[in-house]
């Protein structure tokens, strides 16, 4: 089976002609992403026309967009193969990419992993806080635990071209959202352990920390703003009711229920217009959305009993303490199951 090397370049250095050298060494053909590239970079790109395929990507348009047009041109040249997306800043090694491509050919259902050691000393300390952070926000957000999830050296085989075409973003938040939907689509992934190399403590690296990071955890901090948002307007309801039901025997139990169905309906229509962007199929979410809110009714209240009633820590603080507990839970059910066909790759 053939096997495709992608690299998207964005201003890069003199070692990207040894790097496409060493991976047609190792038999794959080569495409290399123009991605906008200043005009004094355009020598670098020359050399390596007359034997390996380049294309332009104008204006630039990021690492997703650059991706995207390679992993289209590859879908129109070869009827079937395995591709590897390979950074052309050399911190991936030929041999690696070889490994990972192959094991792609023979998996044809499954998209490869290059996962790398963080716990190696010559890790830079932004590289290493945002892996490990990533790591434990994705496996929160999906229930799938990836160690390496800002690897860009991965692989797969041909007929997972037109999923990947369909996945949204343009940027460093693509690579992201490849993995999340490939949670949702039920796409298996497999970590492959390849060499930890960074070039000069990762100083050519194009990712912008504040932009970028924003862009890869959009959806997780625009959830975590409505359910900050519907917490408020749960727990302004929550004292409110609890006052005027003081001294009922069921009072406790009466303010909760009645503040979560309010903050529940706001909720679920800022998750569906902003979160998830689901467009349509309104009636089918709602439906799964009560059942969901019903089942984490039912679970609230039983924290919320044990807690001030059987503990005795005071109802306010331990209504505090059920959201933080059931918040995991909820964006998970809400990501694979509430909006799971929602429009949103």
């Amino acid at each position: 089976m053939k096997s495709i090397a992608l690299i998207p370049a964005y201003c890069p250095g003199d070692q990207l002609a040894e790097i496409v050298q060493e991976l047609k060494n190792e038999d794959m053909d080569v495409v290399v992403v123009n991605d906008g590239s200043p005009a004094e970079f355009n020598p670098v790109f020359e050399k390596l026309k007359d034997i390996f395929t380049v294309l332009e990507n104008r204006p630039n348009g990021g690492k997703g967009a650059a991706l995207k047009k390679g992993l289209a041109y590859i879908q129109e040249t070869y009827e079937s193969c395995a591709v590897v997306t390979v950074d052309a800043d050399g911190q991936h090694l030929p041999g690696d990419a070889k490994r990972l491509v192959d094991y792609a050919g023979h998996h044809t259902d499954t998209l490869v992993l290059g996962m790398r050691d963080f716990d190696r000393p010559e890790v830079p300390a932004r590289s290493l806080f945002g892996n490990r952070c990533t790591e434990k926000v994705f496996w929160l957000a999906t229930g799938r635990h990836i160690h390496d999830t800002q690897t860009g050296l991965r692989a797969f085989h041909s007929s997972l071209i037109p999923f990947l075409l369909n996945v949204k973003g343009d940027r460093y938040e693509y690579e992201m959202n490849v993995l999340l939907e490939c949670v949702k689509k039920n796409i298996e992934t497999m970590e492959v352990e390849i060499e930890t190399v960074y070039e000069g403590n990762n100083e050519c690296s194009h990712f912008n920390a504040l932009r970028d990071s924003f862009l890869i955890y959009r959806q997780i901090l625009t959830f975590a703003a409505s359910s900050l948002s519907s917490f408020v307007i749960d727990y302004v309801l929550f004292a409110l009711f609890s006052f005027l039901l003081k001294g009922f025997s069921s009072g406790l139990i009466l303010a909760n229920v009645s503040a979560r169905f309010i903050s529940g309906a706001f909720n679920y229509e800022v998750n569906r217009r902003m979160v998830f962007e689901e467009e349509g199929r309104r009636a089918e979410s709602a439906v799964k959305y009560i059942l969901l809110a019903m089942l984490v009714l039912a679970m609230n209240t039983c924290i919320l009993y044990v807690l001030a009633d059987v503990i005795g820590i005071p109802s306010l603080i331990a209504k505090v303490l059920t959201e933080v507990m059931l918040f995991a839970f909820s964006w998970s059910m809400q990501k694979t199951y509430v909006f799971a066909e929602a429009v949103h790759s």
